[in-house]
Parts: C-alpha cells; structure tokens; sequence
C-alpha cells in the first residue's frame, strides 16, 4: 500500500512503495556456472511468482530466485531460469532537506517566526520580502492574488500537515534527521536521457501515415516483445498479463508493469486512444503548464491554455467521470480550470486538494510562507455532470462524494514532475472496477492507460535498480 496513514485532513503517501510493489521480476536463461564457457544471458520475456509485499506494499527483503533446470548437456548442466528482479533507485527520493535556493527562502527561515511540524507548534510567519533592500516591492495583481489564496489555506495546510506528519513520526515512516543519517548528503547522479520520447514522437509524423481508423490496440504476446517504432507511434500499446514485461525502443530498455496500456504520442496524434474504444471512470491531468521557468530550462514544451481546452476529454469520459487536474502554484491557472476549462468539458468543480511536500524528517520542502516557492501543489477535482443522470440509471452502486480540502502529504521524487500516485486515494470515489487514464503521464500504472510524449520516461531501466540475480 503506498497509504502509510489516512487521518481526516488526508493521506500519508509512500510514493516508493507505490513503484516497488509492482514487483519488477523478469526471468533470463542462463548457463550453469560449471560450464566452461563464460556465462551468457538474455531477456526472457516474462515474468512469474510476485513476491511477498510486506504491510505498505514494498517488496520484502531479498527475493527468493526462481531457478528451473532446463535439459541439455548429458552431465545435467542445462541452462537454468534466473529472475532478475528490479527496484526503484531509493535515492531518488533521498530527500533529507529543505530545497532553501535562495537568500529570501533564507530570511523566511532566519525571521524571529518559526513553525515546528513535528512538535505541532505553530507561530505566525511574517513574509519579509526585500527587507534589506532600499527599493520598496510593488506585487502585481497576479501575486496579490496568490497571497490572497495562500492565507485562506495556510492554516489547512500547516495543521492538518502536522496531524499526518506526527502519525508519520510515531510509526517510523518519518524519522529526526539526527536520528537516521543516511550518509548521501552530496549530488546524487541523475540518469541521462538516452532516449528522448518527445523528439521521437515528432520523428514519428514523418512517417508514412496509416489509416488510423482500423488500428486497434497492440496487446503484447506472452512468449514475444519484438515491438516496432512504428508499432509505438500509430496505436495503444497493452500488457494484459500479470506479469511485467521490458521492451527496448530505439536502443532503450524500458519496464512496464502488469494490467497497463500506454500510447506514446503528443496531442497532435490523440486518435489512436479514441480508437480504442474506451471512456474512462477517472481521468488524471497534468498538464504541461506554461511559466517562465520552464522556457528558460527547456525541459519540456509547454501548452497554452486553449490547447488544453482542446484536449479529447468529453469523448474520453465516461458518465458521471470524475476528473482530476494538476495545478501550479499561479491563480491564473487555478481560475482558468475553474472558471473555464472545467464549464466547456461539462465538468463540475467538487473538490481541491493539495499535495504537501516534505523531506524524510517531516519538513517542508520550501518554507511556507516563501514568497516565491511553495511546499505544496493544488489539484482540482471534478465531476463529468452532463452524463451524471445516465450513470445513476445504469448502475446501483453509490460513490461517495469527493470531500473538499483533503491533503496528500509525501516526500517527493528529486525527478521533475514525478507525481505521487493518486490509484488509492481516488478508489473509493470511483465505481469498483472503473477505468483509469492518465494524460500527459511520464510514467506507467497497474490497472491504468497513460498517454503523453514522455509516457515512458520514469519506466527507463535505468531509473530502477538490478538486483543480484538468483540460481
């Protein structure tokens, strides 16, 4: 389970345990180690036991590897069945410390005002913004309205933060800094992107085109994961087994979990999944929102707001769908989902929540009251209302409704917009058995369709670990 605690203000998320309790387990063929020549070793193509979980759904300790003889030599020294098993790099949420950047994160923290999440005292924190400067600070509408909504949900986010972090502290989720060193205070050493899945998806417009309409979902064989560049491109791909299995893209090893399907594409090229022939019970967003920041890095491309407005959602929905979208810290953004992108999907606005951040030791990752940078993202939470009265005459089940201001507190993954999952914390509003999408995903889910140009990303081998193989 990657829910450690739920407590009325929410949840308290391990977003590893999420990841590892896939179980990546692949199987390879291997020469006996009495064998003269030197061992060799491939891919084998599926995948067999899942192991034991243990109570929040990690993998348990060590692994108990299967090895299965297979006939050969006369001296019984055939090749055997190793499993392979990965995890996820625990360091990349190694997250010890506060993300203080700059000398105003700094001032906030030095000023005589103090809030202390693990004993629960709480203190006004005064926003000092140019205190040594001579200039006076004039704030624009945009960030006056920002303050605004930052001390209606101030409080929310501090008390009920502190109620799952204290939890969090009792169990040993959370543990004081001085307790637990871990020892990798340095830079932890990110992984290259060897393959990039947005230039991919623009290489592959220049491919001759296909009659999209009579392309139907690609569902991965058992015994063979031969899967073409143009396989990926034009059409759902699917791994309708209970196992993982690992397919290469250009060179590129990647994992995907059992029970998902995923399309690689950018919003030019969305047809493929409304061929498919689904609509979906839930549907997560997170869009590629525009900011200065990210034009100046040139991460990833942005869309504007009337791009996303056009984006397939009342054809993806299903009745009485419950729509989620990520959004950042600007009220522009926060307004614009509300007030219109929202209305012209027929999507009713029920709930926000927020996704705190917070380091290994309960902290938050930025200062609340930091002018610039905030430790927590909002997501807004709506209904599908036109198919409403349709979905209630075809099922008898009741789905609770969607509470308002809940918090889901995490320690977060030092990888750019790697989300917590949200699977547990949606189920109970959701129909049993309901269909999950996820737009503009970086990453695969059990049970789930994911699409996005860099769909793939966080499924690279190299973002997981290959533990000693096993005889």
């Amino acid at each position: 389970m990657s829910v450690v605690h739920h407590l009325p203000p929410g949840w308290l998320l391990d977003h590893l345990s999420f990841i590892n309790k896939v179980n990546y387990q692949l199987h390879r063929h291997q020469e006996p180690s009495c064998s003269k020549k030197k061992p060799t070793s491939s891919v084998y193509l599926d995948s067999r036991q899942m192991e034991a979980m243990s109570p929040f759904g990690a993998p348990a300790v060590g692994f108990a590897p299967d090895s299965t003889p297979v006939p050969g030599n006369e001296d019984g020294g055939g090749c055997e069945m190793i499993t392979q098993k990965y995890v996820f790099r625990p360091e990349l949420f190694n997250v010890t410390k506060p993300h203080i950047t700059s000398a105003v994160h700094k001032e906030c923290q030095q000023s005589n005002s103090h809030e202390n999440l693990v004993s629960g005292n709480k203190q006004e924190v005064s926003i000092s913004i140019g205190k040594k400067r001579k200039r006076c600070l004039v704030f624009n509408q945009g960030e006056l309205d920002a303050i605004e909504y930052h001390t209606k949900i101030r409080e929310l986010i501090l008390d009920g933060s502190s109620q799952l972090i204290q939890e969090g502290l009792k169990s040993g989720f959370l543990y004081p800094l001085v307790e637990k060193q871990d020892g990798n205070s340095g830079r932890i050493a990110l992984p290259l992107d060897a393959c990039n899945l947005s230039e991919f998806c623009e290489m592959a417009k220049q491919w001759p085109a296909l009659n999209e309409m009579e392309l139907q979902t690609l569902r991965l064989p058992e015994d063979d994961m031969s899967v073409t560049e143009l396989d990926l491109s034009s059409q759902v791909i699917e791994n309708g087994s209970s196992f993982p299995k690992m397919i290469t893209l250009m060179g590129q090893k990647y994992l995907l979990p059992p029970r998902s399907s995923f399309l690689l594409s950018d919003i030019s090229c969305m047809q493929p999944l409304l061929n498919c022939g689904k609509t979906f019970d839930v549907i997560v967003i997170d869009p590629p929102w525009e900011n200065k920041s990210v034009k100046r890095s040139n991460r990833y491309s942005c869309l504007s707001p009337q791009q996303i407005k056009q984006m397939p959602v009342p054809k993806l929905a299903a009745a009485d769908c419950l729509v989620v979208t990520w959004v950042t810290n600007r009220q522009k953004h926060l307004c614009f989902v509300k007030e219109e992108l929202y209305p012209s999907w027929s999507v009713e606005v029920v709930a926000e929540w927020y996704w705190v951040k917070i380091t290994r030791s309960g902290e938050f990752v930025f200062p609340l009251d930091s002018p610039h940078k905030k430790p927590y993202e909002c997501l807004v939470l709506g209904r599908v209302r036109e198919k409403a009265a349709l979905a209630f005459r075809n099922t008898d089940t009741e789905v609770p409704p969607v509470p308002d201001q809940k918090l889901i507190v995490s320690v977060p993954c030092i990888l750019h917009s790697h989300k917590p999952p949200l699977a547990e914390v949606l189920k109970d509003y959701i129909k049993p058995g309901g269909q999950c999408l996820e737009l503009f995903a970086r990453n695969l889910q059990p049970g789930w369709m994911s699409w996005g140009n860099e769909v793939l990303k966080f499924q690279h081998v190299d973002y997981f670990i290959a533990l000693e193989s096993g005889r």
